[in-house]
């Protein structure tokens, strides 16, 4: 089993399936749903730039060093967002969880849970990963907190760790989870996607 290779993740309320094309026009709708390109601490393409990054995300695919998925969420059939596993280092059974998006309406819900828990087990149990990684700006305060969320721990901060498209320089925080970890944090987020069926005495 390879990193780079395609593969379908299905969840209660989403799936996670091969990235293609044939998403873009659902893709354009969900970027549309809070102009997501506009906030100057990401890097989410506009919808007129959205076959291309579509392209570059097959590209680096191709080459081994990601892994694309469109989020499918299974009450609507369309896709409302992308996920990746990137940074693939398959030598020392590494990945980040990153290159994710999610359209306004279907953030802060159970969506992000459930995709997470779907990739941190495909990493963890079928490709035997040894640590999953998180990446953000340092402030984006959103998603520093959904990480914290999952159970992930903070690395580190990189510090003018990169130039970003509008020339400021950005502070990356780095968080992950090590293998050890992941019974506990698979636990906590299955607890959270369905707190009743999860009870202890």
């Amino acid at each position: 089993m390879g990193f780079a290779d395609s593969v379908s993740l299905h969840g209660q309320k989403v799936s996670l399936v091969p990235l293609a094309h044939s998403h873009q026009e659902d893709l354009a709708e969900a970027l549309k749903d809070g102009e997501l390109w506009t906030l100057w601490y990401t890097n989410i393409p506009t919808p007129e730039r959205l076959h291309a990054e579509i392209d570059r995300r097959l590209d680096l695919q191709s080459k081994g060093s990601m892994l694309p998925f469109a989020v499918i969420d299974k009450s609507s059939a369309a896709a409302v967002g992308m996920t990746t596993f990137m940074n693939i280092d398959a030598v020392n059974r590494r990945v980040e969880i990153g290159s994710t998006w999610y359209r306004k309406q279907v953030q802060r819900s159970a969506v992000n849970t459930e995709c997470k828990l779907l990739l941190l087990t495909y990493a963890f149990e079928q490709l035997r990963c040894i640590a999953v990684e998180f990446r953000t700006h340092f402030f984006n305060q959103q998603s520093r907190a959904a990480i914290l969320r999952l159970g992930a721990r903070l690395d580190g901060i990189l510090r003018q760790h990169q130039i970003a498209g509008n020339g400021t320089l950005r502070d990356t925080c780095v968080y992950s989870i090590l293998d050890g970890e992941w019974p506990a944090v698979k636990s906590h987020l299955s607890h959270r996607l369905n707190p009743t069926t999860h009870q202890t005495s």
